[in-house]
């Protein structure tokens, strides 16, 4: 230990303990500045996912429909995930490596200060033992020469016949005063190099080693902390591991998730116009008017026979796809697009109506219930005040049912004329196109042969016309079975006795089938099968 093995090297332990703890708050910095790099990482990556995010909502921005969107904002998101992994990397570094440590570097020092001082008060009460050993040293040494200088002296007298008898006696006095004195000196050095000698064994057998013993105590426990804090570092990055490897999964999953020919299907839904395509041109004789009798080159008013070639009479029809498209008026029925797109915003438009008819539907039973129970019990609310709420419904449900209708009705119109583009377009294109009057004779009979040999295989007959004509239209609009909007979790257990509800086991996983209408009741369907009402306040929703 430091205590028998350093006993001498008071400075070098000094020096030493200082130098932990400077590489301790060093450490401590270098993780701050760690952090700060870890949130400014995180931070322009978040800045960098808001930039390249859709600023239009999902519903209103077509290309959300394209997978390759969709895997594009699933992959921001994982990003944005992950830095949020990295904030909370810098977090957890803050908090347990930084201001821990910090803290913990701050009772080091006083603990190092306060035996520090120890140490040194007990070497200044050494170095004044050794002061007072020295000066009762120098005394008894000093004391002793006085006294045997008196001793010379006084033999010399004596032994002097011209010195008076009293002079003889008074320097024997003397003599033997300053013998007395010496001795006493000699005494009280020889007490003080005892006391000196107990306290040096004291000092350096037992209480310099004590304190360089703590000394060695705090030192190591200063060095565990600190490998403590060395390994938070990496477990800060292990913790986050888990959830960082979801992210990349995530955006592998978003890769895989390209369907090139789903967004080819979609880029179809979204613009076909389901008008027919254009018919052959007519020929336009123009050389009609050129038969005509010599008086008629005169100047003047053309014949009545002779069709004017300038003006309202020559009017060409315009092929729709290629020409410029002038600027549209929106309208209410969407008459301004094109057949098929303007029958899906019908559609749309129509079961948006239906759900907020169906809501304020809903609302007004709610409040018919509500008003029966304040009848009932008029302590829990005054009837009356729902008047207006139920007024208010009624009219909103007049207004919506008269919405549906007009919007039926149009649909009706769109489907009508869907209906009858397909069917031209069909009866139009159900046969080759016969070759043309000008082609050579082997291209003729080539190409007649080949007309004929399509012309020989068993030509769709008119049901058979018809019937993919109808079949899709009664898939578009087939009824199709109600579809969860989220899913929720039993928070308590729930018996189902009464008609209508069912019942639920404490933590089962439900589908969210219809929300609370306001009577306190959910709709929702088991994985085992069966849907009934639920109580709301029994269960953790979550909205898809």
């Amino acid at each position: 230990d430091w205590g028998t093995e350093l006993w001498d090297q008071f400075e070098v332990l000094e020096r030493h303990t200082q130098w932990g703890l400077d590489l301790l708050d060093r450490y401590v910095k270098f993780v701050k500045e760690r952090t700060e790099v870890e949130q400014a990482y995180a931070k322009q990556l978040r800045s960098l996912v808001k930039k390249y995010l859709p600023k239009r909502p999902a519903k209103d921005d077509p290309e959300s429909k394209f997978s390759q969107q969709q895997s594009f904002v699933q992959i921001l998101q994982e990003v944005n995930d992950f830095a949020g992994q990295r904030e909370l990397v810098a977090e957890n570094l803050s908090v347990r490596v930084c201001l821990e440590l910090t803290k913990y570097s701050q009772e080091m020092k006083q603990e190092r200060k306060m035996h520090f001082q120890e140490g040194r008060r007990a070497q200044q009460q050494l170095e004044n033992g050794f002061k007072q050993l020295e000066n009762s040293k120098r005394k008894f040494e000093r004391d002793c020469r006085e006294a045997e200088k008196a001793a010379q002296t006084a033999e010399r007298l004596d032994q002097d016949i011209n010195a008076t008898k009293a002079d003889v006696e008074k320097a024997k006095q003397q003599a033997h005063l300053r013998s007395h004195m010496a001795e006493e000196s000699k005494n009280e050095y020889a007490a003080q190099l005892q006391r000196f000698n107990r306290d040096q064994a004291h000092f350096y057998f037992s209480q310099m080693p004590q304190i360089f013993d703590k000394l060695q105590d705090m030192d190591e426990r200063r060095a565990t902390r600190l490998g403590a804090g060395y390994g938070l570092l990496s477990e800060a990055e292990l913790e986050v591991v888990p959830i960082i490897a979801k992210c990349l999964e995530g955006m592998k999953v978003a890769a895989n998730a390209v369907d090139p020919k789903n967004d080819s299907q979609v880029l179809i839904e979204l613009h076909k116009s389901g008008f027919a395509r254009p018919g052959d041109v007519e020929f336009e004789d123009f050389s009609q008017p050129m038969n005509r009798a010599p008086s008629d080159s005169s100047l003047g008013t053309p014949s009545e026979g002779r069709p004017e070639l300038r003006g309202p009479g020559r009017i060409r029809t315009k092929r729709w796809p290629f020409g410029k498209k002038n600027k549209t008026v929106v309208t209410e029925d969407f008459s301004h697009l094109p057949p098929e797109q303007q029958r899906k915003r019908l559609q749309q438009q129509l079961e948006e109506r239906s759900r907020e008819l169906q809501k304020e539907v809903d609302q007004r039973e709610a409040l018919k219930k509500m008003k029966d129970v304040y009848e009932k019990t008029p302590q829990m609310g005054d009837p009356a005040s729902l008047e207006p709420q139920i007024a208010e419904t009624l009219s909103n449900i007049e207004r919506l049912k008269l919405d549906v209708q007009k919007y039926e009705a149009w649909l009706a119109e769109a489907e009508s004329r869907v209906l009858s583009n397909r069917g031209d377009s069909l009866s139009r294109h159900a046969r080759p196109p016969d070759p043309p009057a000008s082609a050579p004779p082997d291209s003729s009979s080539n190409g007649g042969s080949q007309d004929t040999k399509e012309s020989s295989e068993e030509p769709p007959s008119e049901e058979s016309q018809d019937t993919p004509i109808y079949t899709e239209f009664d898939e578009d609009f087939e009824e199709e079975p109600t579809s969860p909007i989220g899913h929720c979790v039993a928070i308590y257990h729930f018996e189902g006795s009464s008609e209508g509800t069912i019942s639920m086991a404490e933590g089962e996983d439900l589908s969210l089938m219809e929300e609370d209408k306001g009577d306190g009741w959910t709709r929702v369907r088991r994985k085992e099968g069966g849907e009934g009402y639920v109580p709301t306040s029994y269960l953790r929703v979550t909205l898809n």
